[in-house]
């Protein structure tokens, strides 16, 4: 998929969940099923699984290279990505992210400031995104905690993914 689509999906993806975000009571921001993660937790997961994202995208190419070397393979593709993110997740079951241990409580009014962050996160990353050629999305490689090393290209798709992901983990427990 090439860096506008990806750009237009990660659009949609969080279009999707700030919509469904933005209709949701904010009595229920704070509640949650027994042992489970609140809506404010899943964003506050969202904002912290996307801010290393973003740090990756930030730096040179050049750096990228030189501290994670470069690709060799060709990039997955959406489907592959989402199939090998579910294979992850199935073999580490009850494994939480080193970013999101320890999950803080949210309160209902901080929906809006933290809406309002994932949204500012997701509009930096498409707009470093766009400085990096398409040789250099399948070139470059990130690592990601539970899929290992990705290329730029991947980890982009993955997080559109990740984004509907919970989303539809918020429609379903609500």
């Amino acid at each position: 998929m090439e860096k506008l689509k990806i750009a237009a999906l990660l659009d949609e993806k969080h279009g999707n969940l700030t919509h469904w975000l933005q209709s949701h009571a904010a009595e229920k921001w704070a509640q949650g099923p027994a042992g489970k993660w609140t809506t404010g937790q899943h964003i506050i997961h969202l904002i912290q699984s996307t801010k290393p994202l973003l740090l990756g995208v930030s730096l040179p190419g050049f750096v990228l290279r030189f501290r994670f070397g470069k690709a060799n393979r060709p990039s997955r593709d959406y489907q592959t990505i989402v199939d090998r993110y579910h294979e992850k997740l199935a073999a580490n079951v009850g494994r939480v992210s080193p970013f999101s241990q320890n999950m803080p409580d949210t309160q209902p009014d901080e929906k809006e400031k933290l809406i309002a962050e994932l949204t500012a996160l997701n509009r930096k990353l498409n707009r470093k995104m766009s400085r990096f050629s398409e040789a250099q999305l399948d070139k470059l490689v990130v690592p990601h905690p539970l899929m290992g090393k990705m290329t730029l290209r991947e980890v982009l798709l993955w997080n559109a993914y990740h984004t509907e992901h919970h989303h539809h983990i918020l429609v379903n427990k609500h």
